[in-house]
């Protein structure tokens, strides 16, 4: 069953696969039991009842007939199916034979179906590279050429396509990792390498992973480092590399244990994940570094560390250990388009620069000639009428470092009078001093005075000076505020603040 009470695939699947585990183990007290093999055999005719007979299964919230979810579930059925084998129990004949049954036909699947996403065609072809170990099949290998021949989407930053490091990315290094051995092609352990030391800079002090820069639904959630720890075992033991090494003992000592036993297939599928790990060497804890191509800037300066963000509306993240700005935001309320976000982050000395233009004109009357005879307004056209009044809006936000933290210049100009809130978004769980609550709205509160702090356990951020023209924090055009807590500084255009972190 799925959180909703509904039969699905992809619990089914990871129930096979957890009681395989128990039977083929000797250390687990369900070594060889005929009851959980009982309740394997049952779950294998379920999950053939719920397979189509072009072979694929159903995402109950939202893929029918998905060739790339049948792909994911092969993850769990293949070694569960070798793990039966090698078991060798009595009585395992016929759960072996169902789950041969719906690899053969899921294999049909995966050799001509197609997929959505970009990670999905890697997820397809490491499901093809580990199905063809079993039962080789040369239209598995040919479709998996196919795939390949769009070449790998990592861009030169060393991250791909869907920038998504709290979902796809560790999948796409899994997969890869996944056909470079089976297929013996170790040129695909290149873009593993290259995303992998990449990732590096992607680490927060209290050991989670920047996630603001993802196109996919990750967007922006709380991740630790833990599913990239079977890459990163892997591709540390291969090239015997001690940063790898070091992440993988980081990851060990900040994620929670049953993170980690998801991956105990691999390493019973492989011994060599149990061997030493190379001596750790040191994790890059203090640099500035730009990633252009994901349109972001890491900081980190040992215990905090900030993230700056192009095409995003939440432009600045700050972390200190556990203590959160999970966002920064300014808007005005200009024409109902005053949400800023920049398109490209810009380096000028020591200083890094966002900036965004905004004009909105009125229109002179539209001349006879393009009057709709019944006055319709949608069939008279805009770009042909006369403008007047362009109002502009100006702004630029410039950050640099600062003693133990960040200094942020906002200057916004142009039409006068226009009001602007500027929101510092925390993460929930803390507590706020030094502000005061908003009469009207809820999580809300503003800074007047020279500084305010957001303190969780012993990690406390300050943010400072204040300023608090007027009330108005939920300006029309700006995004919905988010629903924790969450300081504003308001004022009036022309508006220059210097807001400093630490």
């Amino acid at each position: 069953m799925n959180d909703m009470d509904m039969p699905n695939p992809h619990s089914t699947s990871g129930f096979i696969m957890r009681a395989s585990t128990l039977i083929a183990c000797p250390e687990s007290a369900h070594y060889q039991s005929r009851e959980v093999l009982k309740e394997v055999e049952d779950a294998a005719r379920a999950l053939l009842k719920m397979q189509h007979t072009d072979g694929t299964i159903d995402l109950l919230e939202t893929n029918f007939h998905s060739t790339p979810d049948t792909a994911f579930l092969l993850e769990n059925i293949i070694p569960a199916y070798k793990f039966l084998k090698q078991a060798n129990s009595n009585g395992s004949e016929t759960a072996i034979e169902l789950l041969k049954t719906f690899l053969t036909k899921a294999g049909d699947a995966l050799s001509v179906g197609g997929i959505h996403t970009p990670n999905h065609r890697w997820v397809v072809s490491a499901a093809l590279t580990k199905l063809n170990e079993v039962f080789p099949d040369p239209r598995y290998t040919k479709r998996i050429d196919q795939w390949l021949s769009e070449h790998i989407d990592l861009d030169p930053d060393g991250q791909f396509n869907e920038k998504s490091t709290n979902t796809y990315s560790p999948i796409v290094d899994r997969s890869l990792i996944i056909m470079a051995r089976g297929l013996k092609k170790p040129e695909l352990y290149e873009p593993v390498r290259k995303n992998l030391m990449m990732t590096l800079y992607y680490v927060h002090p209290n050991g989670e992973v920047v996630t603001e820069a993802s196109n996919r639904q990750d967007k922006g959630t709380i991740g630790t480092m833990a599913r990239y720890y079977y890459c990163y075992r892997y591709m540390a033991l291969l090239d015997k590399n001690g940063e790898m090494a070091a992440i993988c003992r980081l990851i060990e000592k900040t994620c929670p244990s049953e993170q980690l036993a998801g991956y105990l297939d691999y390493f019973l599928e492989d011994p060599a994940l149990w061997n030493e790990l190379p001596a750790s060497k040191p994790l890059p804890t203090s640099y500035a570094k730009a990633f252009p191509y994901s349109g972001v800037v890491r900081i980190r300066r040992t215990n905090w560390d900030t993230t700056l963000l192009s095409n995003n509306a939440s432009w600045l993240t700050f972390h200190k250990g556990n203590a959160v700005l999970q966002g920064m935001r300014v808007a005005a309320s200009f024409f109902g388009k005053g949400q800023f976000q920049t398109e490209k982050i810009e380096q000028q000395g020591d200083t890094w620069v966002m900036q965004k233009s905004l004009d909105s004109p009125y229109y002179q009357p539209i001349s006879a000639d393009k009057i709709d005879p019944e006055g319709d307004w949608d069939k008279m056209p805009r770009t042909d009428r006369q403008l007047s009044e362009v109002q502009k809006l100006d702004t630029t936000v410039k950050v640099k470092e600062a003693t133990n933290g960040l200094q942020i210049a906002i200057d916004i100009t142009g039409t006068e009078g226009v009001p602007v809130a500027f929101e510092l978004i925390f993460r929930a769980g803390g507590t706020l001093a030094g502000v005061i609550k908003h009469p009207k709205k809820d999580n809300a509160y503003l800074l007047s005075g020279e500084s305010g702090s957001y303190t969780v356990g012993s990690d406390t951020i300050n943010f400072g000076p204040g300023k608090a023209e007027h009330k108005g924090v939920q300006l029309r055009g700006a995004l919905p505020a988010m629903d924790t807590p969450t300081v504003y500084l308001t004022g009036f255009t022309p508006f220059h603040h210097i807001l400093n972190l630490s």
